[in-house]
């Protein structure tokens, strides 16, 4: 494991800078539409970031939603709430996020998240590394969990990295 106090070794080794940011604007529309009535917003993906992150703007309706207590074997996964009420679950308990607040969940760390708000809500989603996360939300988009077979159900969250702990 690497020093977290030392910068990592170099992956750009020209001596001069290139001209390669990209700009996405806030009034962009979503790339997804959900059943809550929000929208998934892809900041940055794993791919357009080489697998180092993955960024998503995750704007949630009035109508209840969110996953159940879960972990990732192999990413991170953060949140920052923008604006609403989320209720966060850090593995113990939960406890609603308000703008500002930020909770970090390492790999192997249970979580949830619900906006239970019955108003509008919306949070940043970070994942490390990047990985491809937008098959899941479309696939939950398009599909839903409800149209799946268990084994289907239990390949694509195999596929996912998601891994249920019954609470």
């Amino acid at each position: 494991m690497s020093d977290p106090r030392v910068y990592p070794d170099p992956r750009y080794l020209r001596d001069t800078g290139e001209v390669s940011a990209t700009l996405r604007r806030g009034d962009q529309a979503a790339e997804l539409s959900h059943a809550s009535g929000g929208g998934a917003h892809y900041l940055a993906t794993g791919a357009a970031t080489h697998g180092e992150f993955g960024l998503y703007r995750w704007d949630m309706g009035a109508t209840p939603s969110g996953p159940d207590p879960h972990f990732h074997k192999s990413i991170s996964e953060s949140f920052f709430i923008l604006s609403g009420t989320v209720r966060l679950f850090d593995g113990s308990q939960w406890v609603d996020g308000t703008p500002g607040d930020f909770l970090y969940v390492p790999q192997g760390g249970i979580h949830a998240f619900r906006n239970e708000s019955n108003e509008p809500a919306s949070m940043l989603l970070l994942f490390t590394p990047g990985a491809p996360r937008e098959d899941y939300f479309e696939t939950l988009a398009r599909r839903g969990l409800q149209d799946m077979s268990n084994a289907e159900r239990a390949d694509f969250f195999l596929r996912h990295d998601t891994f249920w702990t019954g609470s």
